[in-house]
């Protein structure tokens, strides 16, 4: 490991409002730092994610890497928000100009509009049918199966889903997955990321669920989840004037707010813009070396 301390940022992404919505480490600094230790970094800070800055190649690209406590990830919203929001907040970037965050599924173009972070899907959205059927996901969920409303399906951004539409905000509060559906019905499907939502009139409450070597648990606000329902509703309703604003994390007590909307190119490829608020609540120094 490095011996030399490592500042880095804490912040609470998809929120203006401390303590809520989905917490993140940046390092800002992490030029030279190996795999193996980014991830040892992450598992000791034990957050959703962690992401590692290294030296940006000029004056408005950065490369960027991901950890969970448990894995890398090519692509993950929350941190792509968070750290855009904080170089712009210690003006190493001008908020005026785009930029980019090179992550390993590709960069991702960044804008700013007020107090707000926008971000472009470095891939279009990917559709395909998902392994779980309805009455599968009613299972996995301890629910009745009229409250899976349609069959879910599988979408991506560059980080796989199964998206599961329920029927009302009061059954997805009630949403409980359990290991032994789970085992059953998600992980044979090499995709361990499920992300219950409940639509109406462009307003979404949604719930994300995740299996790691400690078992399950929730994510309070997932970008990546968010885009990979929004190339799916479009491509459903087959509208290119839609947006919609997502509510997560308040079953948690971290509520937090994303907004999304599809952008077609003169191809027909569609690539979903992700937008939220962050604000800095921490900053401290670590030491890896001892």
């Amino acid at each position: 490991m490095s011996p030399s301390p490592l500042r880095y940022a804490l912040l609470d992404v998809f929120t203006a409002t401390p303590l809520t919505g989905n917490p993140l480490a940046v390092f800002p600094d992490a030029e030279g730092l190996e795999a193996a230790t980014m991830q040892a970094i992450a598992r000791e800070l034990n957050l959703s994610e962690t992401i590692f800055v290294e030296r940006q190649r000029d004056d408005r690209r950065f490369p960027v890497r991901i950890f969970t406590p448990h894995r890398e990830l090519p692509f993950a919203g929350h941190p792509v928000v968070g750290t855009a929001h904080w170089l712009a907040a210690r003006e190493r970037v001008d908020r005026a100009r785009p930029l980019m965050l090179e992550a390993p599924a590709g960069a991702l173009r960044v804008r700013f509009k007020d107090d707000l972070v926008y971000f472009t899907t470095a891939t279009p959205a990917e559709l395909a049918a998902s392994s779980l059927g309805r009455s599968d996901a009613a299972t996995l969920f301890g629910l009745e199966a009229r409250e899976i409303i349609a069959d879910p399906v599988l979408a991506s951004c560059g980080l796989p889903y199964h998206l599961v539409p329920l029927v009302s905000r009061e059954a997805l509060s009630r949403a409980a997955p359990a290991d032994s559906p789970w085992a059953q019905h998600v992980s044979p499907s090499g995709v361990e990321q499920v992300y219950a939502y409940v639509e109406q009139e462009g307003e979404i409450s949604a719930r994300m669920f995740t299996a790691g070597p400690g078992g399950l648990y929730e994510d309070p606000a997932t970008g990546s989840a968010a885009a990979a329902l929004a190339g799916h509703l479009h491509a459903r309703q087959a509208s290119t004037a839609r947006r919609w604003r997502i509510h997560q994390g308040a079953d948690m007590g971290r509520p937090s707010e994303i907004l999304v909307r599809p952008r077609p190119d003169d191809q027909g490829r569609v690539r979903i813009e992700v937008g939220g608020r962050a604000v800095i609540v921490g900053e401290g120094v670590l030491y890896p070396g001892g």
